[in-house]
């Protein structure tokens, strides 16, 4: 197999890993932004003098409605902007994934020589 055969399934490889640590992190911020929607769902059913309390860490620390639903808000926001950017990068990986699996296959094929592989070609074997 050629050298630069052996590269390109490298980066295949690389490629793959990537967009799996990416789907990862898609379902990780579409479980959390699905959470939180529900969170902001049921909170506009509760009494806005109901006591209210937000988790930081360990601790449970009180809180007005107001604040808890801003927070809540801007929360889902983010994490939806986040969402639109991992499924805006896996789309990306994906469409790099295919063009360097396209290229392996023309280079295994015997497509090798001569195609469209940039500058360099022409003067590269010296004279």
């Amino acid at each position: 197999m050629p050298p630069e055969a052996q590269e390109k399934i490298e980066e295949l490889q690389e490629l793959q890993e990537t967009a799996q640590q990416v789907a990862e992190q898609k379902e990780q911020a579409k479980t959390a932004l699905n959470e939180s929607k529900t969170a902001l769902d049921a909170l506009e059913d509760v009494d806005e003098d109901a006591g209210m309390y937000r988790e930081i860490g360990e601790v449970l620390v009180e809180t007005d409605y107001e604040s808890a639903y801003d927070d809540l808000e801007n929360k889902v926001e983010s994490l939806e902007v986040r969402t639109e950017q991992l499924e805006k990068q896996e789309e990306r990986v994906q469409e790099q994934f295919e063009e360097l699996q396209s290229e392996l296959q023309q280079m295994l094929q015997g497509g090798a020589g001569g195609g469209p592989m940039g500058p360099g070609g022409p003067g590269a074997g010296g004279a």
